[in-house]
């Protein structure tokens, strides 16, 4: 039977997600399309099978083809990356840089420094409310003034603190990390340097942006995003890495399995493989240049109608505004350009005096609307409606009591929803998007 027959209730909402997203601009920068051959590979007979261990040495029986598909997908990332060992079986990035932590650091003693959550660096690079935070001494950077990484303060903070591992690669952040820098820093305290570069793997694949393999110890990504795979990670060991600690390799897949998970879900493997052979054709090499055109386009065009680009601008897939010139919080903005048909989601700044929930910017990047096939004309069109939708939204103002936040943007949400001037951007956006039909 097939799912129409089985689940009608699931067929609908799978049909009305479709054409949610084919019909908006997706802006978030950590979403992308995948293309219709990693969606096959991702839902194939492969769900059906348990596959506790590595390739070779496996727990269950009927793994032959299984292991064939592992060291595919491994092989594929050693080629693409230039790396001599990679984990390609960790269910997703917080997990893997998890298992960065289990392979190397002693609980409640072990330090690891990564940027502040609040600056742009993620739950898992010691935030207090993760594990990594819980389980470790986290020790935060911050970013300067203007936004951008204060290499200087960052070499001083690891010189007094002696953190093991030192984290770079962020979620945030819209300019050129300087790798190698951060692995003189690391040299100089003896720590393991780990490179998240899950937003930017597509980019630094292709070289668009610079590599952190010759200096980082351990390269973790995930495999969506730029890299427009399935939701996944792989842990990644450089030669480097080997130099420093010839076990690292098998501390790490230690950690990851039996350490922190049971069998892969080959299905995703497979689906892994699939995107890193596309991201190894010279098309997609197009594609990544085109991102960080699309995101500089972007934000020239925005940066022309006033808003606040925190760093200055953008070097790659995504850019952070800070709305407070505007008067607008991020919860607002991001709420009210749903609306409009744009999907972008609320995000904290540099220096935000805002909490979380309710922050002073919006992250938006370029992945998803480049895969469509949109270029620099386009990007000037964005910018042009994201400045209506700001510009409409700003007397709706959060109340400064904590309490009525919520009530607020609960019936901010009602009222925005009927808000003829951007129902209209909105069938704008549709019809604009259905000249760049997703794959």
């Amino acid at each position: 039977m097939n799912l129409a027959e089985v689940d009608s209730q699931i067929k609908k909402l799978i049909a009305a997600e479709e054409k949610r997203q084919t019909e908006v601009l997706e802006m978030i920068p950590s979403e992308n399309y995948t293309s219709q051959a990693v969606m096959e590979a991702l839902g194939t007979v492969f769900t059906n099978k348990y596959s506790e261990g590595y390739p070779k040495k496996r727990y269950y029986q009927g793994n032959a083809i299984v292991d064939e598909v592992e060291i595919l997908a491994q092989e594929r990332a050693k080629k693409l990356f230039a790396v001599p060992r990679v984990n390609v079986q960790p269910y997703s990035g917080s997990p893997a840089n998890t298992a960065v932590y289990f392979a190397l650091l002693e609980p409640l003693k072990d330090k690891i420094m990564g940027l502040s959550l609040a600056f742009g660096g993620h739950l898992t690079h010691g935030s207090p409310v993760s594990i990594s935070g819980k389980y470790f001494k986290a020790i935060p950077y911050e970013l300067s003034k203007d936004g951008t990484l204060d290499y200087g303060a960052i070499e001083k903070l690891a010189q007094k603190e002696k953190p093991k591992i030192i984290v770079c690669g962020f979620t945030a952040y819209p300019r050129i990390i300087d790798f190698k820098k951060f692995g003189q820093i690391a040299d100089q305290v003896g720590a393991y340097l780990l490179a998240d570069i899950s937003h930017i793997a597509g980019l630094v694949a292709t070289g668009v942006h610079p590599s952190p393999i010759p200096y980082a110890h351990i390269v973790m990504t995930t495999t969506h995003k730029t890299l427009r795979g399935p939701r996944g990670a792989m842990i990644m060991v450089t030669d480097r890495g080997l130099k420093k600690d010839p076990e690292l390799a098998e501390k790490i897949d230690k950690a990851v399995f039996p350490g922190l998970q049971g069998g892969p879900h080959d299905n995703q493997t497979a689906a892994i493989a699939v995107a890193l052979k596309e991201a190894s054709i010279p098309a997609f090499k197009k594609y990544a240049a085109q991102i960080v055109r699309n995101s500089k386009a972007l934000a020239s065009a925005l940066s022309g109608f006033g808003f606040n680009l925190s760093g200055g601008g953008s070097d790659n897939h995504l850019i952070l505004i800070d709305l407070r010139n505007k008067n607008v919080n991020g919860a607002v903005g991001a709420i009210a350009l749903e609306v409009a048909g744009i999907v972008v989601n609320k995000n904290s700044v540099p220096f935000d005096t805002n909490p979380p929930f309710y922050p002073s910017g919006i992250r938006l990047g370029t992945p998803a609307i480049t895969t469509r096939g949109m270029k620099e004309a386009e990007m000037k069109k964005i910018a042009a409606w994201i400045n209506q939708v700001i510009d409409e939204v700003k007397t709706e103002k959060l109340p400064d009591v904590k309490e009525k936040r919520a009530e607020f943007i609960k019936n901010f949400k009602t009222r925005i929803a009927k808000n003829k001037n951007l129902l209209k951007i909105a069938q704008e956006v549709k019809t604009f998007c259905a000249k760049f039909p997703i794959p």
